[in-house]
């Protein structure tokens, strides 16, 4: 996901740009100025970060507990409130099982990773044996 997301960002930005850069070429009737271009240019650069958020997810596991940043901020769950980590035969992501039948999506492993997302789920596992306190 994080080399789509820097690919289309990258797209968005170069989209925005050369139509910002083109739109003083030919005379349409309307009054396009520097500002107009400029704004052109700010806006993807806006919707090129928004893009960009998407290489944010992680999933750090630890002594503490286990670390879960999605897109904005990340949350720790400390071992005691955290069942296992699974993935739903309909899902898009992996899911962080928590008491009480909630759950959290882990957006950093995902189903189009394929051998990364097996990858992830076994190093969660090993991890888990090492770090969860005895029950």
């Amino acid at each position: 996901m994080p080399r789509i997301a820097v690919a289309a960002a990258a797209v968005v930005l170069a989209i925005h740009i050369t139509f910002a850069a083109l739109l003083t070429i030919s005379d349409t009737g309307v009054h396009v100025g520097g500002a107009d271009q400029f704004g052109l240019a700010l806006i993807g650069l806006v919707e090129a970060a928004a893009i960009l958020l998407f290489t944010q997810p992680r999933l750090r596991v630890g002594p503490a507990g286990v670390g879960v940043r999605n897109l904005v901020g990340e949350r720790v769950f400390e071992w005691d409130r955290v069942y296992g980590l699974t993935y739903p035969d309909k899902g898009l992501a992996a899911r962080l099982l928590l008491p009480a039948d909630e759950h959290v999506p882990v957006l950093a492993v995902q189903a189009w990773d394929s051998d990364r997302a097996v990858a992830a789920m076994t190093g969660f596992r090993e991890l888990e044996e090492r770090y969860r306190p005895s029950r």
